[in-house]
């Protein structure tokens, strides 16, 4: 028989059956709640307003300015155009240089998922090495590794373009896609070499017990604990390759394979003027596709960001 007895938030449970003569009813500790003052909910909603609209405004600003007309720019520095207009919109699907936008889009893609496999498969085997497997050099080749976050792209990049060359790959794809399946972005190796040492070697050794290797301990076990911070590579991936300029420009000379970032150039250098209207127009259609994107995978962004701290 169990009596119960409550005193506002206090709860106290007493047993008469029990096994021990000599324990203590438990006690249930309230919930102790926090009480905001009306006026402190009020000052943090401002705040909070402030800073979502301080952010938000150059998109906003952004997503309007596609509809002024193009005389408007430079006289008309507000957010709703006097003279509202489709034709920025039309004169961008309708592609430039002969070339439709589509393909311009096509191009980004390819680079973009191509990147992200890339990037995600061989960080995901270097990080392996580095974490759970120990040879001579181990340290000195992490440490190196490493050191490689602070050289600069621009260091590198006459040594690349002569190689890249050399190999007949300029004018493609390949000098773009090529580096991410070798391993080279170090950031996401250091990521996901934090994140395997978290976990606990006995897995491993219960796997090897039973005859698993190690390309068995790794696609059946590592990878599916490290997933979080596979979707956390993935994006970041994803939105420096999808916004890359630099490199596009370094090794692609042909209109037809441009992607996006350099496709933008040729609304700004044709015939010597610039049109801001399609510009800015075909501006916000690419960053729609990274704010999709964004939007999607945020929630498995903080779950990989947030679990780093967190031990096996």
């Amino acid at each position: 028989m169990t009596t119960t007895s409550s005193f506002g938030e206090n709860a106290l449970i007493l047993t008469e059956n029990q096994t021990d003569p000599d324990s203590k009813p438990a006690v249930v500790a309230p919930r102790r709640r926090v009480k905001r003052k009306t006026w402190q909910t009020v000052v943090w909603f401002v705040v909070l307003l402030a800073i979502t609209a301080v952010v938000l405004y150059p998109l906003v600003w952004l997503l309007l300015s596609t509809f002024k007309p193009n005389a408007e720019f430079g006289q008309n520095m507000g957010l709703v155009p006097n003279s509202p207009t489709l034709d920025n919109y039309v004169k961008v699907l309708e592609g430039i240089a002969g070339i439709p936008l589509w393909k311009f889009f096509l191009n980004s893609f390819i680079i973009a998922v191509g990147s992200v496999i890339g990037t995600v498969l061989s960080s995901a085997l270097a990080a392996y090495a580095f974490a759970r497997i120990q040879f001579k050099g181990l340290g000195i080749l992490f440490a190196a590794m490493i050191g490689t976050l602070l050289l600069p792209f621009h260091v590198v990049i006459i040594p690349q373009y002569i190689l890249f060359n050399n190999l007949g790959m300029v004018d493609t794809f390949w000098p773009l896609l090529l580096p991410k399946f070798l391993a080279t972005e170090a950031f996401f190796v250091f990521l996901l070499v934090q994140f395997m040492r978290q976990m606990p070697r006995d897995m491993d050794e219960a796997a090897r017990i039973d005859g698993a290797g190690h390309i068995r301990i790794f696609w059946s076990i590592i990878l599916p604990l490290v997933r979080p911070a596979l979707i956390t590579c993935s994006i970041f991936a994803f939105i420096w390759a999808w916004n890359d300029f630099l490199g596009p420009l370094l090794y692609l000379t042909s209109p037809e394979n441009y992607p996006l970032p350099i496709a933008l150039r040729l609304y700004v250098d044709q015939s010597s003027s610039s049109d801001y209207g399609a510009t800015v127009t075909a501006s916000f259609l690419a960053l729609v596709p990274v704010l999709l994107f964004f939007l999607v995978f945020q929630r498995f962004l903080v779950d990989g960001v947030a679990t780093q701290g967190l031990k096996g």
